[in-house]
């Protein structure tokens, strides 16, 4: 399956009072790796929104291994898990130096037609296309 990996570094403002990466600010980081999967796959939310559909996240789970501290260097890789019936994204947050597993997660988007506000069962051409191209 298509993956893409993106490095990050924990800053200042991502920490809370007790000294770690605050829990909201992993959403954050999961949203930017997977906007990187989604532009290599050439269907990220312009593209999104051109074939006629929206992809709200209806689904998220995070299980927190290790807490994020300031400064520290990590990598977000996103991977697609399912792409038939929606998009299942899974991700894993390591750290740079050891490659120590620091978080889990996922994310489950649904196709909504635009037009309609319809909720899909399946995904649209629009998405499979861009996946067949790549396999």
């Amino acid at each position: 399956m298509l993956s893409a990996e993106i490095a990050l570094k924990a800053q200042f403002y991502d920490i809370d009072p007790m000294e770690v990466v605050w829990h909201g600010n992993y959403t954050r980081f999961l949203e930017q790796a997977r906007c990187e999967l989604l532009d290599q796959l050439g269907y990220n939310y312009d593209q999104m929104k051109a074939s006629g559909y929206a992809w709200p996240i209806v689904d998220l789970r995070i299980k927190y291994v290790r807490p994020i501290r300031f400064g520290q260097e990590f990598t977000v890789t996103a991977r697609i898990a399912e792409y038939e019936n929606g998009l299942k994204i899974d991700y894993r947050l390591l750290d740079r130096a050891t490659g120590e597993v620091l978080t889990k997660a996922r994310t489950f988007q649904v196709p909504v037609r635009l037009d309609t506000g319809e909720l899909c069962i399946e995904s649209p051409t629009a998405l499979l296309d861009k996946l067949r191209a790549l396999a």
